[in-house]
């Protein structure tokens, strides 16, 4: 799951300067598990929208729709009316949902309301923890379901750094050192022999080298 939180309403604001009406867009998805992007979430955002503006002396006219999601054209296409007819678009999706309503909507103007923090998981009622960079060469086989790209603070590949101390990270004392965790479930599997592999030096043309990735699937396109 993808997790964002909304960016001030002063930097809201600030971008739609300018703008005498705007329609908050939500996204059903992430953002809405994450409780910064939904339908409820965008109502409560609108109804800040005009009276911040009109604290301000201005005056600001705000609607909201919301697509099943954003990140998908079909969606898109369900919303286009409500979309298509407004002077601008604040995105309450992700960063990807920001681009595609972009694209979609070439001469509206698409701002984003989320700061896209990271792949992450639902821990408790309003906790989330990343868990994943997306990095498109996942080695989670060979360390028990614990990622060390993403969950060791220096991302190494064979082993705690020299600065880990009683199964904490030395960044953070309250951050568990990912290769205790890594060692601790394959003692727990009983799979610690295959530790003692060396995993070689990572490829990263797989991660963000060569400009954005893409993944096809003929067999059903």
């Amino acid at each position: 799951m993808i997790i964002a939180e909304q960016k001030s309403i002063d930097e809201i604001i600030s971008s739609l300067e300018g703008f005498k009406s705007a329609v908050v867009a939500a996204c059903g998805t992430c953002v809405t598990v994450c409780m910064s992007g939904g339908e409820k979430e965008a109502i409560r955002l609108a109804d800040a929208l005009e009276i911040e503006a009109k604290s301000r002396g201005g005056c600001l006219k705000t609607s909201v729709t919301c697509p099943t999601r954003q990140c998908d054209m079909e969606f898109l296409d369900e919303n286009e009316e409500a979309l298509g007819s407004a002077e601008c678009i604040l995105s309450l999706g992700c960063g990807a949902g920001v681009q595609f309503l972009a694209e979609k909507f070439p001469d509206k103007v698409v701002l984003p309301g989320l700061n896209t923090e990271f792949i992450g998981v639902n821990r408790d009622i309003g906790y989330w923890t990343e868990m994943c960079q997306g990095c498109g060469n996942c080695m989670l086989a060979k360390t028990g379901g614990v990622c060390p790209v993403t969950r060791c603070s220096k991302s190494n590949f064979n082993g705690p750094c020299g600065g880990s101390s009683s199964g904490k990270c030395e960044i953070d004392p309250d951050t568990d050192c990912a290769w205790q965790l890594i060692y601790d479930r394959m003692k727990r599997l009983g799979r610690l022999d295959e530790l003692l592999e060396i995993n070689e030096i990572r490829d990263w043309r797989t991660s963000r080298d060569g400009g954005p990735r893409s993944v096809v699937r003929e067999d059903v396109r």
